[in-house]
């Protein structure tokens, strides 16, 4: 009888895309699927007997997940958030400390090493002023937080998941070789760090030791 009759489900597809595979521990591309369940008599479908949800099939390996697999990022989506929280750390320091040509070089050096090849130092400038006044003028009009905090905000706390310790306190690290490229840090300078720190999820021990351990060994 188990050969004659069974429940399986029929799926459709409802959209394509690319996600994190966690079968295939790569990026694979997937179909959004909905399903319901049928009661097969031979083999054919006789009678819907229930919702199958709706998941996701890697078209690599055929397995099924759940929508929260998209919360994991892409290869190239984390690369992307990798960078921006960068370049948000870089702006957050440079802001914080003044633009000296000390700073302005190992801010420079820092962007490249994101994988931002094309900007130059002027790009760099230009970016932080348009924020800053951009700063100003919701302060006046709204009377709220700094930008740049927000920005630290929005560029660091989505990546701070998806990231080990690690690499966490290396992004710490970078903006500190700017602070430092100039002499010892500024006050505001170790007030951005610090919020940069807790925008990655570190402790405030683990944001101090990051902090002293770049200020005794210094990024040359």
């Amino acid at each position: 009888m188990a050969q004659l009759a069974g429940v399986r489900a029929r799926w459709r597809t409802e959209a394509l895309g690319e996600f994190f595979c966690p079968g295939c521990g790569g990026d694979r591309n997937y179909r959004r699927q909905g399903g319901r369940r049928w009661l097969r008599l031979l083999g054919l479908p006789v009678l819907p007997v229930g919702d199958a949800g709706t998941t996701l099939q890697c078209t690599a390996c055929r397995a099924r997940y759940g929508l929260d697999a998209l919360e994991r990022p892409t290869s190239g989506n984390l690369l992307a958030m990798l960078r921006t929280a960068q370049y948000a750390v870089v702006l957050a320091v440079l802001a914080a400390g003044g633009t000296s040509r000390g700073a302005r070089e190992a801010a420079l050096g820092v962007v490249h090493e994101a994988g931002h090849s094309d900007l130059d130092e002027p790009q760099i400038l230009a970016a932080l002023a348009a924020m800053t006044a951009a700063d100003e003028e919701l302060g006046e009009l709204y009377g709220c937080g700094s930008g740049l905090a927000v920005e630290l905000h929005t560029a660091l706390e989505p990546l701070a998941p998806h990231l080990a310790e690690p690499g966490r306190e290396r992004l710490l690290t970078q903006g500190a070789w700017i602070a430092l490229a100039d002499g010892p840090y500024r006050p505001a300078e170790q007030e951005a760090l610090r919020a940069a720190g807790r925008c990655l999820n570190l402790s405030a021990g683990r944001i101090e030791a990051t902090l002293v351990a770049a200020a005794r060994t210094p990024h040359s």
